[in-house]
């Protein structure tokens, strides 16, 4: 059985472009460093098994709430109307392309003519129309899909390949959404069904349909006999090579790392930092290392109350943690620190070091400054005989096990300038909860979004209201007015300079008001066997597919 090729590189996008023609950029029979595996020609036929760490979602349809989680599964079963080439430029995959009006609030939408979805109701303008009211339902109560297509007032249908958006603002970053799992196309026929119906098997037009959900066990998917790629050259005509996957849900990360060793699994995700170092000294695991693109993983501080409604409180608990250290121990070199409230991968991204170096002369002076300077017994900070204590709920399904072990490693670094943080150790619905109840002072909460305007759905006053979903984005309760402007007038112009300085400027506010706390990149790591072949290709959020990949006996 030949090895396969190790790497720790980023995952080629679903689409790249090669001269004038799209092409699918993780192609089959290439190894996870990009040389040529060792495998034959690709053979159809097996069921490749995946078992996810992430919590099992509620619901398949992505139009509902809108978590990773849902975009993983989603993705091998639901289209989008556009995606990312190897550049991280937006290209048309169910569309064919899109015009503006002069103004900007006006979208001609074109779409590919012939396309099918599995229940064999056709693609067309009526049904982009339909899932667009169906992420705007407030009944849908979808978070991400809602806010991706909130400027979208009013949709006519010119043609069964044209749809007019009419749009109640300018919106640079529509496109970018049109990318992501959560507005992906599914049947009007299947969405007029009831939730719990869809809820159980959304249909699309992806290389996979859902034949049957076992509840805290699997998600059975079978290929779909009819499917080809809607643009030519992107990776192989035709159905996928493979019979079906069976999506397992495995939590604890040990079991997930066994199975994969023992070829009960073929895949697993949400792999562990010390698994990652252990699987490079095997010849028969590859690795697949897709960072996120939207927001850098970070720690957010709750300005809308005490005590981080004081930006000094706010800075000294910044300077007075030791994130690097931490990072460095807890990770093997998986994860790099970032400064930045985007992901690496966002080619917007401003960063800097100098706000986020530990100095705990400088946290204790703030401190002192902020009437923080009186401590008890146990060396903790008072004032007006209270302590200073931060409650940090955490997300067990969301935060893997070395993350959390950072987090006690910050919890420890705080102590020393008086900080009493308390961690709260949650299932993911509890940790909604305390959320939706503004009921935390520092919180780490994951968000993908395609492109720099995530920065608008993270800080923007609006976003400290909750989206029907009962979920609000912005959990740094930031309400700037100069913040505000820079990020609507970012997100309503076309020009990429004029766009590129504005999210610098809001960068610059979010930063220097010590909002946040970077810590790193989202992780995307994915560990595979020996008999998975054509590995490496992802949709526009870093979630692979699998139309490509195929089983070596």
């Amino acid at each position: 059985m030949p090895a396969i090729p190790r790497s720790a590189r980023p995952a080629t996008t679903v689409a790249g472009l090669l001269a004038a023609a799209l092409l699918l950029a993780g192609c089959a029979g290439s190894g996870g460093n990009g040389e040529p595996s060792a495998a034959g020609d690709p053979a159809s036929g097996g069921t490749l098994v995946y078992a996810s760490g992430d919590a099992e979602p509620t619901c398949l349809d992505p139009h509902v709430g809108g978590n990773y989680p849902q975009a993983l599964l989603a993705g091998q079963y639901l289209e989008t109307l556009y995606t990312k080439d190897d550049d991280g430029r937006i290209i048309p995959w169910l569309a064919s392309g899109a015009e503006a009006s002069a103004d900007g609030k006006t979208w001609t939408l074109k779409l590919r003519d012939g396309i099918t979805f599995t229940d064999g109701t056709a693609f067309d303008a009526a049904t982009v129309k339909a899932n667009i009211e169906h992420l705007q339902d407030p009944d849908t109560a979808s978070s991400t899909g809602y806010l991706a297509v909130a400027k979208i007032k009013t949709m006519d249908v010119v043609d069964d390949t044209t749809l007019k958006l009419n749009l109640s603002a300018p919106d640079s970053a529509l496109l970018e959404s049109f990318s992501m799992p959560w507005v992906a196309m599914e049947s009007a026929k299947a969405l007029a069904r009831s939730q719990a119906e869809n809820c159980a098997s959304p249909v699309g037009t992806g290389p996979f349909t859902v034949k049957k959900w076992t509840k805290q066990d699997s998600v059975e998917l079978v290929r779909n006999e009819d499917y080809t790629p809607p643009v030519k050259g992107a990776g192989h005509d035709g159905p996928a090579y493979l019979e079906g996957i069976t999506w397992k849900f495995i939590p604890e990360a040990a079991t997930r790392y066994a199975a994969l060793q023992s070829g009960t699994v073929d895949i697993i995700d949400n792999a562990q930092p010390d698994t990652i170092k252990s699987a490079e000294g095997s010849d028969n695991i590859g690795h697949l290392d897709a960072p996120r693109p939207g927001a850098s993983n970070r720690i957010e501080l709750n300005s809308s109350k005490a005590p981080f409604d004081d930006e000094k409180v706010r800075e000294a608990f910044v300077r007075a943690v030791n994130v690097d250290d931490g990072i460095s121990s807890l990770f093997f070199d998986t994860a790099k620190r970032s400064y930045s409230a985007l992901s690496s991968v966002e080619p917007m991204g401003y960063s800097d070091p100098s706000l986020f170096g530990r100095d705990l002369q400088e946290a204790n002076r703030l401190l002192d400054a902020a009437g923080w300077d009186q401590r008890d017994a146990a060396g903790y900070r008072t004032k007006d005989g209270k302590r200073l204590t931060l409650s940090f709920p955490v997300s067990t399904n969301q935060s893997v096990p070395a993350e959390q072990s950072l987090f006690q490693q910050l919890q420890a670094t705080a102590k020393e300038a008086g900080f009493e943080v308390k961690l709260h150790l949650l299932d993911l619905s509890s940790w909604y909860g305390v959320l939706g109840e503004n009921d935390y002072d520092l919180v780490s909460a994951p968000y993908t979004k395609v492109g720099p305007d995530v920065l608008r759905t993270l800080f923007h006053t609006s976003n400290t209201v909750p989206a029907p979903s009962g979920y609000f984005s912005n959990h740094a309760q930031v309400k700037d007015k100069k913040l505000d402007a820079l990020l609507e007038s970012a997100n309503a112009t076309t020009d990429q300079q004029e766009r590129k300085d504005k999210y610098t400027q809001a960068q610059q506010i979010v930063l220097g008001g010590y909002y946040i706390l970077p810590l790193y990149d989202q992780q995307n790591h994915f560990l595979y066997g020996p008999k998975v072949q054509g590995v490496g290709a992802t949709t526009a959020v870093a979630s692979p597919t699998f139309h490509d990949t195929w089983l070596q006996d």
